[in-house]
């Protein structure tokens, strides 16, 4: 392996030299291939209009280790993230799967397994595994991709209608570690299930989870995807998601992000079939001196496929949102439909909103808008609600998630939307 361009990547490579090879080799080959590009490519800067407004320093600054052994967790320990509606569950703890705390067999139609026992039951991942997230030109999908050995697979077979959801939960327990989960999520023709990703931290001190997803919906498929970042206050969460939509599939994804110090999501849905739909809804809910970042690429290939894009952040303390949303439709991609909303609340005078929509638009017969509005909490309705007795601070909190409860309430598991009102109700006082 040659040396990376950057000392701060190559510290981050130094874990690759002991992976185990996979008995694929086409999984070795990605992985070596990956692996070269994470030598040439740099980390960004502010410089790059992509980083224009997410400074990496804070995360190059620290040095992060791999992690030294997966935590001794019991069932008790987890119970709090419990998803009681979900008919399996893949638990990792620090990237490592952790089978004791998972179980695998509820959802019928459904492989829902580690890479290593769905490559052994024959699920054919050869065409998409790191075949969707670019690692030719990310080099955090380039870093998570040389690390590629543990992963969360998720299969659901033709035409299995699963009315129960899949969780993947990854938890960090371990201070100063990197780690580089993976969730490849299959849809095959005519399937229908919600996966929920979720990452929540045991620690209070700062950990790096750099992860990528990559999601495949066949033809007449529909899936929905439910994505928590709940990492701790000094965590750092770099993602990635790759989508890809064939004729007449369906995706919806709900993205709620309330945790790390500095996040930053690239998702981008890719309408590769004519009637394609995506419906895509993010919220961001960050105080003191966060920094949340979203871009967001939906890139209509395909006539006839239809968008709508609802992100809303709230931002208080000095804390720092960040929405890029872009809509691309490409030349012959007549009567694409597409909307695009981004909403942002400011809780104080320090906090920073900075929102970019973009259309990139190479047809001439589609119906494409977007909007986006920065405001404050409204007065008129802050002294209606102080008129019926409720408290100053009470009102606020409660105005603030109002504003925010519209993505929630569109999540289908009544279990984590009563977790999040309480979690978000909480977040609302301490983030103003």
């Amino acid at each position: 392996m040659t040396t990376a361009v950057h000392p701060y990547i190559d510290s981050l490579l130094s874990g690759t030299r002991d992976l185990p090879r996979a008995p694929e080799a086409w999984l070795n080959d990605r992985r070596g291939a990956a692996l070269e590009r994470a030598n040439a490519l740099a980390v960004p800067t502010t410089r790059e209009e992509e980083w224009r407004f997410t400074d990496l320093a804070p995360l190059t600054r620290l040095t992060w280790k791999a992690p030294g052994g997966r935590a001794a967790l019991t069932a008790d320990a987890i119970a709090s993230y419990v998803v009681p509606e979900a008919g399996a569950r893949l638990v990792f703890v620090d990237g490592v799967y952790a089978p004791a705390l998972s179980h695998t067999d509820g959802c019928t139609g459904v492989v829902v397994a580690a890479l290593a026992e769905a490559l052994k039951r024959g699920v054919a991942l050869e065409p998409h595994l790191a075949r969707h997230a670019d690692f030719e030109r990310n080099v955090f999908v380039a870093l998570n991709t040389a690390h590629l050995k543990e992963a969360a697979v998720v299969q659901i077979g033709k035409d299995a209608a699963c009315d129960k959801p899949v969780h993947v939960l990854h938890l960090a327990t371990e201070a100063g570690t990197a780690a580089y989960p993976r969730c490849a999520i299959v849809a095959e023709r005519g399937a229908q299930c919600t996966v929920i990703e979720e990452y929540q931290a045991l620690t209070a001190d700062a950990y790096f989870n750099n992860s990528v997803t990559e999601v495949v919906v066949a033809p007449n498929a529909n899936l929905r995807h439910v994505k928590l970042q709940l990492e701790g206050a000094k965590a750092f969460h770099i993602a990635a998601c790759a989508v890809k939509l064939a004729r007449d599939a369906s995706y919806t994804s709900q993205t709620i992000s309330v945790g790390a110090r500095l996040s930053r999501y690239e998702l981008g849905v890719h309408l590769g079939g004519e009637g394609g739909f995506a419906q895509v809804d993010g919220l961001a809910l960050i105080g003191t001196r966060q920094l949340a970042d979203t871009h967001t690429t939906l890139d209509h290939a395909h006539p006839n496929c239809r968008s709508v894009q609802l992100h809303k952040t709230i931002v208080g303390g000095a804390a720092h949102a960040v929405f890029n949303g872009k809509i691309c439709v490409r030349a012959g991609a007549q009567q694409t439909d597409s909307a695009q909303e981004s909403r942002n609340l400011l809780l104080s005078d320090k906090a920073t909103v900075d929102t970019k929509p973009q259309l990139e638009i190479f047809a001439d017969d589609v119906k494409c808008a977007h909007g986006a509005t920065v405001g404050q909490l409204d007065a008129d309705q802050l002294f209606y609600l102080r008129s019926r007795g409720l408290p100053e601070q009470a009102a606020r909190n409660l105005l603030t998630y109002a504003f925010g409860a519209s993505v929630i309430e569109r999540i289908p598991v009544p279990s984590l939307v009563q977790r999040l009102e309480k979690l978000v109700m909480a977040q609302t006082g301490a983030a103003a």
